[in-house]
């Protein structure tokens, strides 16, 4: 019984996967068609030199007809990683505390499985569930070359594995408050007010001097705040990343430990 629970809950959550990832393919793919008829308006770049404030809370900075202002104005910056949370904070919220609350999750806790391995599988499951959004995006970026749309493979591969940790790590800290509440109501609320503010934090900090020292809290930072899609992700930030899901993923599987199932 090394994959039964992953396997299970990949099955169960099988639309939901293709439909996003289909649909975020499709917006991805307009995004980058539409560059060659924005590339040379200079009104875009205007707009971001003269509402700076504004522009950053899209999670906007630098010039917009740029490869890579265009991609993060209208995708990497801000709705990218809002559905790759969709799905990892979703899933983390349901598959521990939801569960419980349904009476779903006493019959697998029942396997002859421990609860540290039921926790791990569907903590694969929660970043298996994300690839496929955050790849295929991806692969349509890359089409933008022929759209004169150039953006390094490197730092797009560096990107797209951020934005992947970066829901991994929201993901697993749903999970944690999810086992540690029994309240799927509350691991959503809470997860999606931290990542709310971890965003605000990171989009302002450019442009609100007293918020720069704080943006290193911010994980959307080490995700996609320093330039990762022109210069690619540090090895030092992905694993920053690395170490907040795995902190929120020890804290989900003590906290399970101790879930009274029902």
């Amino acid at each position: 019984m090394w994959t039964e629970v992953l396997r299970l809950d990949l099955l169960l959550r099988r639309r939901s996967m293709i439909g996003f990832a289909l649909g975020m393919a499709v917006y991805a793919f307009a995004v980058v068609a539409l560059y060659p008829a924005f590339k040379n308006d200079s009104g875009l770049d205007a707009f971001t030199a003269n509402s700076e404030t504004v522009a950053a809370l899209f999670g906007v900075s630098g010039s917009l007809t740029s490869p890579s202002g265009w991609l993060n104005a209208n995708m990497y910056s801000n709705f990218l990683p809002l559905i790759v949370l969709l799905l990892t904070v979703g899933y983390g919220a349901a598959c521990l505390a939801g569960q419980d609350e349904d009476g779903t999750l006493g019959p697998v806790a029942a396997l002859p499985i421990s609860r540290r391995r039921i926790a791990t599988q569907k903590f694969a499951a929660m970043a298996l569930l994300a690839v496929p959004v955050a790849v295929l995006t991806g692969l349509c970026v890359l089409a933008g070359r022929g759209f004169e749309l150039d953006v390094g493979v490197g730092p797009l591969i560096g990107t797209t594995v951020g934005i992947l940790l970066l829901g991994i790590a929201f993901g697993a800290l749903a999970m944690a408050v999810g086992a540690a509440t029994g309240s799927r109501g509350a691991a959503l609320g809470i997860t999606t007010a931290v990542a709310a503010a971890a965003y605000l934090v990171n989009s302002l900090a450019p442009v609100v001097d007293w918020l720069k020292p704080w943006r290193f809290l911010s994980p959307f930072f080490y995700a996609i705040g320093d330039g990762q899609l022109d210069a690619g992700l540090p090895p030092a930030w992905a694993a920053v990343l690395v170490g907040m899901a795995a902190v929120f993923l020890g804290g989900a599987l003590v906290a399970f430990e101790r879930l009274d199932v029902h």
